[in-house]
């Protein structure tokens, strides 16, 4: 059975904008992933307000991926495949609020998972970083946290620029789903099983090559 882990901030946790709880398990886009794969384990990672791999102390959690990628990896090896889904909470001001910024988080996770000392040594993973859906407006003008949305909108391009550098697989999330109007950031259960249901193609690609 193939073991992939889908690494992500609340938008993989499944945060449900209006309630703020977590969508039901077959809305949550790791377990749709699964659900369309054939002998394959999706491990779903998500953690509301996660960054690419800046320091975050105004949760209960540590919300640095780079730290937290590691132990991830530690804990779920051996793995054929990791999801990288991050950077909404890098468009935050109090992270710079720069597109730049989470793709230079982005490298940082991607060298993790290419240099991390798995057991053996040989079994690493293929990767695929996925560009989170565009942050939107919402009734009270822009999205929550002070985002920027035009900075949403040029995380695929750079995230894709960083995947053909380093010779990785790249889906553009915008491409299927967009933020509820409630928030300007997270999704309904609609699109996120759009997300789930998207990968399911480019996922079995990527096992099969």
């Amino acid at each position: 059975m193939k073991q992939i882990l889908a690494f992500g901030d609340s938008l993989t946790w499944g945060a449900d904008p209006v309630t703020g709880l977590r969508h039901p398990h077959t809305a949550q886009w790791p377990v749709v992933l699964e659900c369309g794969l054939t002998d394959c384990r999706v491990i779903g990672d998500g953690l509301g307000g996660r960054t690419t791999c800046r320091d975050d102390h105004g949760g209960p959690a540590s919300r640095n991926g780079a730290f937290a990628l590691q132990l991830a990896l530690a804990v779920h090896m051996p793995l054929d495949l990791v999801i990288l889904m991050l950077g909404t909470n890098d468009l935050k001001p109090l992270h710079g609020g720069q597109a730049l910024s989470a793709q230079a988080g982005m490298r940082r996770l991607a060298e993790i998972v290419a240099t991390f000392p798995y057991k053996p040594r040989i079994a690493v993973p293929k990767l695929l970083i996925v560009a989170p859906p565009h942050c939107g407006p919402t009734a009270a003008g822009g999205p929550v946290g002070g985002r920027i949305i035009s900075e949403s909108e040029q995380l695929a391009a750079l995230y894709d620029g960083l995947a053909k550098e380093l010779g990785c697989a790249f889906f553009d999330a915008a491409s299927v789903a967009r933020p509820s109007s409630v928030d300007g950031v997270h999704l309904d259960a609609e699109n996120t099983i759009a997300i789930g249901r998207a990968l399911i193609e480019p996922v079995s690609e990527l096992l099969s090559s």
